[in-house]
């Protein structure tokens, strides 16, 4: 690496905390964000299962409030989150005093697709009915006078770092990533790059993703959910010998990168040092993932940080709690860092999408602060096709002061980020 990148800044939005103290109580206590959600139906016996953001009120933080009528909740939680990072590295982005120079500071997110919220656009819906029956020739006549005219602009995923880049004054490299669950680490990766090519000086990076969005729900199965039963936190059980499915949620992550000499010479905090990285992909075609690009990125990764397996102090796993993806994760794990300690998340909160790996990976890095491995929730009992050594019942404390982040896509992609203290 030409230029050494360091993390001198978080901030979150996730269903068990809302700031760094709580959060970190919740992964210690093995709180749950699961419950039953009003996001489809009232109706107790057919509420879905899923992880919302508690006590978030975007006209709380968002000014001018009527700014919040073009964007998606992703984008409101995307913009807060960051907001919570800046003011975490004492990073001033505005007047005379700011700290970073406009044309230095960039922006690179994470995004899903975002769901269209349904409620915007149910008039225009009716507007074609009639006679019980959709005629689609009154959609341009009467439909489109129903629609607000900038709908769009909250539904498109280049959004929310269009939005951090404005609040912010950030004239630096700015681009936006949609590859799932991978989005936050790749988004991380690609701002890294940035500053070691010297295209800025400080990076905003992270993830959004808000899979509890009615659209989102209407096609639930092809996620693999857990089936639904009385008890919603007991659902998604990461390399658990009973687990069966996941749960989806919503959630936003954020860091502040910068160069090691731009962060010494404002004097920042110095939280942690990016070691190493690898994006992979294994082709899928009918066929599910075997795991192969899993273990490429752990070596890779590995590679550019001139790391042994053995000092690797412990992972933090994608963790899903669906069969298939559990087990190649695990192998992967065993054969190329051995018994290293492993954790996971989703267990507390689900699959965020594309905020999934900047909230883990913030999980992770309080790990490295407090010198401990928090036990993952719902894990009573390691699957035979799970030859990990996972982090339950009690926390441990890591191997070495380093951590290997891991996220994976149904698709065959794998995102793998060393980090040490």
């Amino acid at each position: 690496m030409c230029k050494e990148v360091v993390i001198t800044g978080f901030g979150l939005l996730s269903p068990v905390g809302n700031d760094k103290e709580s959060f970190w109580t919740a992964l210690l206590n093995e709180t749950s964000g699961i419950r039953f959600i009003n996001i489809v139906t009232k109706n107790e016996s057919l509420r879905p299962m899923g992880s919302e953001v508690p006590e978030f009120h975007a006209k709380d933080y968002i000014k001018p409030r009527k700014n919040i009528k073009v964007m998606s909740r992703d984008i409101q939680l995307a913009l807060v989150a960051s907001a919570h990072a800046v003011n975490s590295a004492n990073l001033i982005t505005e007047g005379e005093n700011r700290t970073v120079e406009s044309d230095r500071l960039g922006v690179m997110f994470g995004s899903d697709l975002i769901g269209a919220e349904i409620d915007l656009l149910l008039n225009a819906f009716r507007a074609g009915i009639k006679d019980s029956k959709y005629d689609f020739s009154r959609w341009g006549i009467d439909a489109m006078r129903d629609v607000f005219p900038l709908w769009m602009l909250k539904f498109l995923p280049n959004m929310p770092s269009c939005h951090i880049s404005i609040a912010h004054d950030a004239h630096a490299p700015s681009n936006s990533l949609t590859l799932c669950r991978g989005s936050s680490l790749a988004a991380i990766m690609e701002a890294t790059r940035t500053i070691q090519r010297g295209a800025a000086d400080v990076m905003i990076a992270g993830g959004c993703g808000n899979r509890i969005n009615q659209d989102f729900q209407t096609r639930v199965n092809v996620y693999f959910p857990a089936p639904r039963q009385d008890d919603p936190t007991i659902a998604l059980r990461p390399f658990d010998i009973d687990r069966n499915g996941t749960v989806l949620g919503e959630g936003a992550g954020a860091f502040i990168l910068e160069s090691r000499e731009f962060a010494e010479a404002r004097g920042a905090k110095i939280h942690a040092k990016i070691r190493g990285f690898a994006a992979t992909n294994e082709p899928k075609l009918h066929d599910r993932p075997t795991g192969r690009a899993i273990r490429r990125a752990i070596k890779l990764a590995l590679g550019q940080a001139d790391f042994k397996p053995d000092d690797i102090g412990f992972v933090n796993a994608d963790g899903i709690g669906v069969q298939h993806d559990d087990k190649i994760e695990a192998v992967a794990i065993r054969e190329e860092l051995g018994e290293v300690p492993v954790s996971a998340n989703k267990g507390n909160f689900g699959d965020l999408g594309s905020g999934t790996g900047a909230v883990e990976l913030i999980a992770a890095l309080l790990s490295l602060e407090h010198n401990t491995i928090p036990p993952t929730r719902n894990h009573n009992q390691t699957a035979p096709d799970c030859p990990i050594n996972v982090v339950h019942k009690k926390t441990e404390t890591p191997r070495h002061k380093t951590t290997l982040k891991l996220n994976q896509t149904r698709m065959g992609r794998s995102f793998a980020i060393i980090l040490e203290k």
